[in-house]
């Protein structure tokens, strides 16, 4: 019965969020004025055959991570998202554990910044969202990739371009921000995963994690190097959602520089791709 509600209340959720709320094009012959599955899909990180499987009943223990993304997919808030969790059989996240929950400003801040490169972090430094111009300035990530101290330690690469002084310095902050992060949730078991994963793997981290220095990530100049537009340089400012403990990074160009030309290039041309 509950599964059969999950579906049901999946199905109405989505038929009330219009593409344009989510920052979706709307062009193209619609039947409903609400999400398609395959846009909540690609809204919350997840499959359409899981969607799908979700909606019919047939999908039988969705993840606290799963239902956390269709609730910041279907802006749900509040009464809402806890019902969300109830109707998957889960306990909302409780205070003890990193918030994932997007709040309103937060998400409304990242819908009218169009223009704007933006990505919303939890306090672990896992990516949760991101505008359609940060994705295609920065490109797409995918599993341990979506944290950002796993990338830069461990990961393939990505566009910035370091000396390793700026990388010792970057990687110093977010071990130094972790470490805050962590000390706020003990008992949040992912975060706890995390810095064992880190520590085995990455001497440099686990050097860093020893030294026990504790502080944040805030802000940086930045060179990226985009395969389509070229090198960018661009300011990055981290703000804090202090009620929710989220980071949200915004990069912004210099005015009337060739990088805020480059930019504005991107948001046509970069976008177009993406979609």
């Amino acid at each position: 019965m509950a599964r059969t509600e999950l579906g049901a209340a999946l199905r109405r959720w989505r038929d009330q969020v219009t593409p344009e709320t989510v920052g979706l094009p709307t062009g193209g012959n619609r039947r409903a004025a609400g999400l398609r599955r395959e846009e909540l899909a690609q809204l919350a990180g997840i499959s359409v055959d899981y969607v799908t499987r979700l909606e019919q009943g047939r999908a039988t223990s969705p993840s606290a991570q799963v239902v956390e993304a269709l609730a910041r997919a279907l802006r749900l808030t509040g009464g809402r998202r806890a019902h969300l969790f109830q109707l998957a059989g889960l306990v909302p996240p409780g205070p003890e554990q990193v918030p994932a929950y997007i709040t309103p400003g937060v998400q409304r801040l990242l819908d009218r910044l169009t223009g704007t490169p933006v990505a919303v972090f939890d306090a672990a430094w896992t990516q949760l969202l991101a505008n359609p111009l940060y994705t295609a300035l920065m490109g797409e990530w995918h599993g341990d990739d979506l944290n950002a101290v796993w990338r830069n330690f461990l990961g393939a690469g990505t566009r910035v371009r370091h000396t390793p002084e700026s990388l010792g310095a970057l990687r110093a902050a977010q071990v130094a921000d972790l470490r805050g992060t962590a000390g706020r949730y003990p008992s949040d078991r992912r975060l706890q995963r995390l810095v064992s994963r880190l520590r085995l793997r990455s001497a440099a981290f686990d050097e860093l994690w020893e030294s026990g220095v504790v502080g944040r990530h805030q802000s940086a100049r930045k060179t990226v190097d985009h395969p389509e537009v070229g090198a960018v340089t661009l300011d990055c400012d981290v703000l804090v959602a202090v009620d929710n403990d989220l980071r949200i990074m915004i990069y912004t160009a210099e005015p009337g520089s060739r990088d805020a030309e480059r930019l504005a290039l991107l948001a046509v041309t970069g976008i177009q791709a993406l979609t």
